[in-house]
């Protein structure tokens, strides 16, 4: 029979697992305490760092589903539960991973769907929410522009004929 404080700890885990956006997989093999305080900082308000059993997270993972995710759980490992955008917690982690050659990104998931460590790098490679919106709206505007030019320009073409007509009248008589 399993123990209650296992028991509690996976129902934790599971809870995570679904509470979160993305969840980042981390190999913490030789890093000091020091560093993962300095790694946690850097994630502060948007994601969670925690250093989980295997077993434990692998029973989590296989109960909300994460089947391949479970498969991931090897050696020492630390779970990155992302509350906040997952580009911004992928940024810090590839960028603390550069610094820190002990940190190593093993993988993801994201919206029910597995990352690989080139997946996660791809994710942190993106530009955040605000700037791809910022983007998307200059878009749409720059077409509205072009459209309110292109309805307006048979109006002002008239016009400009016009007084191209009142000015050769003029200058005939």
């Amino acid at each position: 029979m399993a123990r209650p404080d296992k028991e509690a700890a996976v129902a934790e885990l599971a809870d995570k697992f679904r509470d979160s956006g993305a969840v980042l997989l981390t190999e913490y093999r030789g890093m000091s305490v020091a560093q993962l305080k300095t790694l946690r900082r850097s994630l502060a308000g948007n994601a969670e760092y925690t250093v989980v059993k295997n077993t434990l997270a692998a029973i989590a993972a296989r109960q909300v589903g994460f089947e391949a995710f479970a498969e991931d759980l090897k050696g020492p490992t630390a779970l990155t539960f992302v509350t906040g955008e997952p580009v911004e917690a992928a940024k810090a982690l590839r960028d603390f991973a550069k610094d820190n050659k002990e940190l190593v990104i093993k993988g993801g998931v994201m919206d029910g769907s597995v990352l690989s460590a080139d997946g996660v790098d791809k994710l942190a490679s993106l530009e955040s929410r605000e700037v791809l919106l910022a983007k998307a709206a200059g878009a749409m505007k720059a077409s509205l522009s072009k459209a309110a030019y292109l309805f307006a320009a048979p109006a002002s073409k008239a016009v400009r004929t016009v007084d191209a007509l009142r000015d050769k009248q003029e200058a005939a008589a």
